[in-house]
């Protein structure tokens, strides 16, 4: 764009993890926020606000540096998949499948999500640790790969699953490591609700090889969200790689080993997460490393990121509305929005980046507390923090919601949920259309008794 300039002067144009604002943003010749080069403000009044905004370029180049440094840094075979959990839209499967990406899905509404968006079967992967019956077979009928969590879907698989059409399973483990933002734990026995413990994986390895109908090809582990760390995924490694060698003792043609996701991004400056390629390169060279030492083939590896492909892909847009100066203690600006496009800052106290769109380089700031709309005090999107001087009608760019906010928004107050665009190749298209008050009353069912009679 002719004048334009990066919002961001030191972007990193292969990791989109590492940035705070989506690869495409600049400012243009006005002084504007732009993405995918259309000005937010110009797509904010057109689509209306709050409004969920998605640059192509970010999540494209995301996953193609998944898929390079994979081919780069694993000498075998490898099959990144997108946590659909983060943000799962027809739009957004259709584009990680584009890029030769597979998926995992934890509903049979991810799952839908994902074949209707072009996902092939083969290349899902069904987590859960309460799948219905129902669930377990809509996966079973379009050859997902079924991740076992406990006995439950092992007792269920029985009445669903034919030796005829044995069912590609994986085997859930609890590690034993526990990773945070900053720090992490071992344990012999992790207090999860997820996975089989370590001392059941003989026995249940054993009780699956005298089953027919069940076809045990790999084995997953996934031990956080949000992580900065590189050891925990080495140890990681050796611990996976402890139970592939018991597998195949046992019999069991495993040719996967999945170590989940949990790549961390950066949400404000101060975040400093490791680049997908560092990532990638870590766990490459410890599986490599793990199966060396104990003398076994090496299987596909298999990784589930989420957040650090979706994040900052995305951002919300929001306009502000009334303005509230406790003197001497806060001032409050409220917008349109707030937990019910975004819960996670008064579910997790999760912090944000923003900007206002047409006045992203003025400086002179004043310290405000961004509020949302709905009848909750703790419905605080950014909590004392620095904007230039605005004023209702302005409009405000959180960045870093492409993960984690449309797929946990809800209707809260009867507020509908805001409309998703993509941005990307000289267009902007509606991806997921702005819910409508009538909307929220379609699943209602009034009893005749209770219609009134005049």
């Amino acid at each position: 764009m002719l004048g334009s300039k990066a919002f961001e002067p030191d972007r990193d144009i292969y990791s989109p993890n590492l940035n705070i604002a989506p690869i495409s943003s600049e400012i243009n010749e006005s002084e504007k926020l732009v993405v995918g080069g259309f000005q937010l403000s110009e797509l904010a009044k057109k689509y209306g606000t709050p409004l969920y905004v998605f640059d192509e370029l970010s999540l494209r180049t995301a996953c193609k540096t998944y898929i390079s440094s994979l081919k780069k840094h694993y000498p075998g075979d490898s099959l990144p998949l997108f946590a659909s959990k983060a943000n799962s839209s027809l739009a957004i499967c259709a584009v990680i499948a584009s890029e030769g990406f597979g998926l995992d899905a934890v509903s049979e509404g991810e799952l839908l999500t994902a074949l209707k968006g072009g996902v092939q079967g083969e290349k899902i992967v069904f987590h859960g640790n309460n799948k219905s019956h129902n669930e377990l077979n809509f996966a079973y009928e379009n050859n997902v790969t079924i991740v076992l969590d406990n006995y439950h879907d092992i007792e269920l698989l029985k009445n669903i699953a034919s030796y005829k059409k044995p069912a590609k399973l994986m085997l859930r483990i609890t590690p034993g490591i526990e990773c945070h933002t900053h720090e992490y734990i071992r344990t012999g026995h992790l207090d999860s609700k997820f996975g089989f413990d370590p001392d059941e994986l003989k026995s249940v390895l054993e009780e699956l090889k005298t089953y027919k109908w069940a076809k045990l090809i790999g084995l997953h582990a996934h031990i956080g969200s949000q992580i900065f760390e590189l050891q925990p995924h080495v140890d990681l490694a050796g611990v996976m790689a402890d139970t592939l060698k018991m597998a195949k003792e046992i019999g069991h043609p495993i040719a996967d080993l999945n170590l989940g996701g949990g790549l961390g991004i950066k949400y404000v400056q101060d975040d400093n997460p490791p680049s997908i390629e560092k990532w990638i390169e870590v766990i490459s060279n410890a599986v490599v490393k793990a199966c060396s030492e104990r003398n076994l083939d090496l299987p596909r590896l298999m990784c589930e990121p989420g957040r650090s492909l979706v994040g900052n892909s995305g951002l919300t847009i929001y306009k502000i509305g009334a303005k509230k100066v406790v003197p001497g203690i806060r001032t409050y600006l409220s917008v349109d929005g707030g937990m019910s496009d975004n819960p996670r800052p008064i579910t997790y106290q999760s912090l944000y980046s923003a900007c206002l769109v047409d006045k992203p380089l003025n400086t002179n700031f004043e310290k405000v507390t961004i509020a949302g709309k709905h009848c909750e005090s703790g419905d605080v999107l950014l909590k004392d923090f620095f904007l230039p001087t605005c004023e209702s009608g302005d409009f405000l760019a959180v960045f870093g919601t492409g993960a984690y906010n449309y797929s946990m928004s809800s209707n809260y107050n009867r507020i509908p949920r805001p409309a998703t665009i993509m941005v990307g190749e000289g267009l902007v298209e509606l991806t997921q259309r702005r819910e409508l008050p009538e909307d929220l009353l379609q699943l209602d069912v009034l009893p005749d008794r209770f219609i009134p009679r005049n």
